[in-house]
C-alpha cells in the first residue's frame, strides 16, 4: 500500500548525499509557462499560483530544494551580510534556478544540479534568495562552477524577471530588492544555513 502514494516533494524527498556541493530540485516551472506553477506545502502537489500577467517569463527552470526552510538562520545571515537588522526568512523551502541546455517541457520533476551562486533578494523584509546552479552533466553549462562564468546579459534577465513578476497591472508595486550577487562557495553556505533552519524546524534538531 506504501508504493501507492508519491513522496511528499518537500519532505518526503532526500536534498542528496553531495550536498551542498551537488543537490537534488523540484522543478515546479519552467521557461515556456505562461502560468506561475507552486507547490501546495500541505498535499505536495503543484497548484497554479496565478497566470502571467505580463510577457516576463523564467529563463531558467525555476524550483526548490527538498528539506531546506529559510527561517531564522537565513534571515539572520541575510542581516549580517546586508547589514540591514530585522531580517526573517520567508518560511518557504530555497528556491533555484537551474540552467539547461536542453529544453525541460514540464515541472513536476526531479533534477540533479550543482549550485554555482545566487541572489541575495530581500521582499518585504524577508530574505527570499534564488540559489543559481546548472544542470549536472549539462553538455553547455556543466562545466560551469561558479557564477563567473555566467554572462552578464543571463544576470540582468534573471534579475529583471525577480525584480518585477511580482507586478500586477494597475497595481501598487511590490518592493522587492536584489542586494548582491553571490558565487558558489557562498551558496554552499547559505544552503546550509537552510538545511539548519529545516532541520530546526521540522525535525527538533
Amino acid at each position: 500500500m506504501k508504493h501507492s502514494f508519491s513522496a511528499h516533494p518537500w519532505h518526503g524527498v532526500s536534498l542528496g548525499d553531495k550536498a551542498p556541493g551537488e543537490v537534488t530540485a523540484f522543478i515546479e516551472i519552467v521557461p515556456t509557462d505562461v502560468v506561475k506553477y507552486e507547490i501546495e506545502k500541505e498535499s505536495g502537489l503543484l497548484r497554479v499560483d496565478r497566470p502571467n500577467k505580463f510577457s516576463s517569463q523564467c529563463p531558467t527552470l525555476y524550483g526548490f530544494l527538498p528539506q531546506t526552510y529559510c527561517g531564522k538562520r537565513v534571515g539572520s545571515y541575510c542581516s549580517s551580510k546586508t547589514g540591514k537588522a530585522g531580517i526573517t526568512g520567508d518560511g518557504d523551502p530555497f528556491d533555484i534556478c537551474v540552467l539547461a541546455e536542453r529544453p525541460i517541457q514540464h515541472g513536476g520533476i526531479l533534477v540533479t544540479a550543482v549550485p554555482i551562486g545566487g541572489l541575495r533578494m530581500i521582499d518585504r523584509d524577508q530574505a527570499d534568495d534564488k540559489i543559481i546552479a546548472v544542470l549536472h552533466q549539462d553538455g553547455v553549462y556543466g562545466t560551469w562552477s561558479d557564477i563567473t562564468s555566467c554572462p552578464e546579459n543571463l544576470l540582468d534577465r534573471l534579475q529583471h524577471y525577480f525584480l518585477t513578476y511580482k507586478e500586477m497591472p494597475g497595481g501598487s508595486t511590490r518592493k522587492v530588492e536584489i542586494a548582491a550577487v553571490y558565487g558558489a562557495e557562498e551558496a554552499r553556505q547559505v544552503i546550509l544555513e537552510s538545511i539548519a533552519d529545516y532541520n530546526q524546524s521540522f525535525r527538533g534538531a
